[in-house]
């Protein structure tokens, strides 16, 4: 049914969005935030979207084998933020986790992985998702979210881990990298730490740079900053962030706040990391993520 609506006669937005709605059964609100637009931009993308389907007649029916590949990073789109609207906290906008949406992600990701298994993003988008479930427990303790580097890493799904690591590796070896292989390579380095300290940042930094090639996205900007300020101090991390093209995209984004002002508490700057802090604050709607950033604040 995703590859039915995943219509190559759209646009890969519309395709996810609609699909997303049709048959995810998210909200406008959630697919907004999923885009990172206003609701009524949303709204209105999803009304074009189906005035274009009926204007072009646009048939509604299961493609051919030989159709499903032109179909198939929509629909792994599709599956991604299905994932990420139940994976909470901090990622939907719900206010609470919602398992039967991650467990049925992961359920579908395996089903095209197992109808499409020469391609390497199902693959990569299989391994991507169930090391991300594998930490999902020790996320968040007394209803606050944790931190990667705070976790109880003992609580954290072995069985997960080894099946991702063994579809990283096997992706790693087809030599055929994309967006969903390389995020679960970064994923796959978090997993084989066996403390936080023990992360091999250079090899997290390669990957963002490698996936910052593929898809220059401010959001992947901001996530490779990190990774620089990893390894480099705040400072380097701060300049990193600032260099991004086109961050100001992002000025609703929490994370962005967020990482900005953890930068900035390393780099001794309390009073603008508390600025930054209260910026994320006005924007996050989890209580658990909501939690951890008021913590961290008053903390300084």
């Amino acid at each position: 049914m995703i590859f039915t609506c995943c219509h190559p006669a759209l646009a890969p937005a519309a395709q996810v969005a609609l699909t997303l709605k049709v048959l995810g059964g998210l909200s406008t609100p959630e697919i907004a935030a999923a885009f990172l637009v206003e609701d009524a931009t949303m709204a209105k993308r999803l009304t074009r979207t189906k005035a274009k389907i009926a204007a072009a007649r646009i048939p509604y029916e299961v493609p051919p084998d030989n159709a499903l590949p032109d179909r198939l990073g929509a629909v792994l789109a599709t599956i991604y933020l299905i994932f990420n609207e139940g994976y909470l906290p901090g990622q939907s906008t719900s206010g609470s986790e919602r398992p039967e949406l991650t467990g049925e992600a992961i359920r579908l990701a395996r089903l095209v992985f197992h109808l499409m298994p020469d391609e390497p993003e199902a693959a990569g988008l299989l391994a991507l998702l169930v090391l991300t479930q594998s930490r999902r427990v020790a996320r968040v303790q007394a209803d606050r979210l944790v931190s990667l580097d705070e976790q109880d890493r003992s609580l954290w799904g072995a069985d997960l881990i080894a099946e991702g690591h063994a579809l990283v590796r096997a992706c790693l070896r087809r030599g055929r990298p994309g967006p969903f292989q390389i995020q679960a390579a970064i994923n796959a380095v978090h997993t084989d730490a066996a403390t936080a300290a023990d992360t091999d940042w250079s090899q997290v930094l390669a990957f963002y740079d490698q996936l910052y090639a593929v898809t220059p996205t401010p959001v992947v900007g901001l996530n490779r900053a990190i990774a620089m300020g990893q390894i480099k101090g705040a400072t380097a991390g701060l300049a990193a962030l600032d260099a991004v093209p086109a961050i100001e995209a992002l000025a609703a984004y929490h994370p962005l706040h967020a990482t900005r002002a953890e930068l900035l508490r390393r780099a001794g700057q309390g009073a603008r990391a508390r600025a930054a802090y209260d910026r994320a604050l006005g924007l996050v709607t989890n209580p658990a993520e909501r939690a951890l950033l008021a913590g961290r604040r008053d903390a300084l």
